[in-house]
């Protein structure tokens, strides 16, 4: 078991103020895993000081000494690889598979695309007469979830750190061993003392502590629509910067002149990756009213095919849920499917057969759905799908807008030109046509319900920085 109780604070390994055990569980077996303490307001007060100190020195760093940092983040990280790899599995259920060329890969992927980014980076431009400066916004909160816990962490701390901002990072409590295999990393690579820090806890004690605390100038906040009001509003009256990346219920428009049973097997795999624990998963799938038949006899042989089971084996594609609590929420909305009348087409309440304990769901999807229906309007953070029929292309574009969220979109058609007519149409933050995989020097973020700023590439370090002009700097 890994005994995981210290704090992160000033380039050294703490005790908590007050210490408050909190037991870290592998949500496959129901056994636990590791030990955590979890943070007060206290710990939160001695971080801050931390990082407000070390603002002083490290926001004055050239670009090439950052750059020179992430470098060395990025070799320790691949000596630790593995080990990030089977921790982020065994601590949030995560397949070993995906867990390598994913969720651990994330992490190498934002380091190495914001070394990029810094590279060729302008922080001062001159028009006319005035300086366009961008400055290192300052102490920077960083609340992560853990569906991809090293992920979320990485994109956070890589452009705070190239922007020369300093930080205190609060990982989930669900899943806060990779966390604390990161901070193991920062430290290894010699960040300086006070500019990386690291206070375990819970949100309504940490992250209310750091979303509120006065010497905090930004706090970006990754999890569900209903926390990040609660970050919003405990911020608000410090008016420090808030960026969000918050829940989704992302639309997956075929259109019909798509292969529609090779766009759909392929659909039906996007949504239960990570076992559905994605934000911008493709849980609702619009498929024209004519070939509804076709796409609900692939949905069902693609859903049965998959593979649920032990994370640690390789060929396993569905793992538990993060958590009981995930796990009773998502039961709830499956039940809620069927009595509000959607078609079960496979899956269903209760474990897959032959699995008598742990998180694991059934991949489940429903056909017949309406767009008024709780499984179409709530994110349900599992591997279930919802297809909904619709009737023409205006249609589509009407359901997959028709909703609180905004973070992601899917378009697939046989004809390109006509694909990036419906892409432009959809009001997401991003989308994926024909099958595109996420690219890291684009942004990721969303519209209305699903937050606001951006994370990755250019955008992403944007966030951390601000712009001052100033006037006359250059002779008239």
């Amino acid at each position: 078991m890994k005994e995981c109780r210290q704090f992160y604070i000033d380039g050294k390994w703490v005790d908590p103020v007050k210490p408050h055990d909190f037991a870290v569980t592998n949500p496959a077996t129901d056994e636990q895993i590791g030990v955590i303490s979890l943070g007060t307001a206290a710990d939160v007060d001695r971080a801050v000081a931390a990082a407000r100190r070390a603002f002083v020195s490290y926001s004055e760093t050239m670009p090439a000494d950052r750059m020179a940092l992430l470098q060395r983040i990025l070799e320790a990280y691949q000596a630790h690889y593995e080990d990030m790899a089977q921790t982020i599995s065994q601590e949030m259920g995560a397949p070993i598979g995906l867990s390598r060329a994913a969720q651990a890969a994330a992490g190498l992927g934002h380091f190495m695309q914001m070394m990029n980014v810094l590279g060729a980076f302008q922080f001062e431009e001159l028009k006319g007469s005035t300086l366009m400066r961008k400055e290192p916004i300052g102490v920077c909160g960083l609340i992560t979830p853990w569906n991809w816990p090293v992920n979320q962490i990485a994109c956070k701390v890589a452009p705070a750190l190239a922007a020369g901002c300093t930080m205190v990072l609060k990982p989930s409590e669900i899943a806060p061993l990779s966390g604390y295999l990161f901070t193991q990393i920062m430290h290894e690579a010699g960040v300086p003392a006070g500019v990386f820090n690291m206070v375990n806890g819970d949100g309504p004690t940490v992250g209310a502590a750091i979303a509120s605390h006065p010497d905090v100038d930004m706090v970006s906040f990754t999890g569900s629509t209903r926390a990040g009001v609660a970050v919003a509003t405990a911020a608000a009256p410090t008016v420090k910067r808030v960026t969000q990346e918050l829940g989704g219920k992302s639309a997956n428009i075929i259109l019909d002149d798509a292969d529609i049973a090779g766009t759909v097997k392929a659909g039906v795999q996007a949504c239960v990756m990570n076992t559905g624990q994605s934000c911008n998963a493709p849980t609702r799938m619009l498929v024209p009213r004519k070939k509804m038949a076709e796409a609900v006899a692939a949905a069902k042989q693609a859903a049965d095919a998959t593979e649920v089971g032990d994370p640690a084996s390789d060929g396993t594609r569905v793992g538990p849920l993060a958590s009981p609590a995930q796990f009773e929420k998502v039961q709830r909305l499956i039940k809620k499917g069927i009595e509000e009348g959607a078609t079960l087409v496979t899956g269903g309440p209760g474990r897959p057969e032959g699995i008598a304990k742990g998180c694991f769901v059934r991949p489940t999807v429903f056909a017949d759905v309406r767009n008024d229906m709780t499984i179409a309007r709530e994110e349900i953070f599992g591997p279930v799908l919802s297809i909904i029929p619709y009737d023409n292309d205006d249609d589509a574009v009407r359901i997959a807008n028709d909703t609180p969220y905004g973070l992601s979109g899917y378009v697939t058609s046989g004809n390109l030109e006509r694909a990036q007519r419906v892409a432009k149409r959809i009001r997401s933050g991003n989308v994926h046509v024909n099958g595109a995989p996420p690219d890291f020097s684009g942004a990721f973020g969303g519209y209305k319900q699903s937050g606001n700023g951006r994370e990755w590439g250019e955008a992403g370090l944007g966030e951390f920085l601000e712009l001052k002009a100033i006037f006359g700097y250059a002779a008239g």
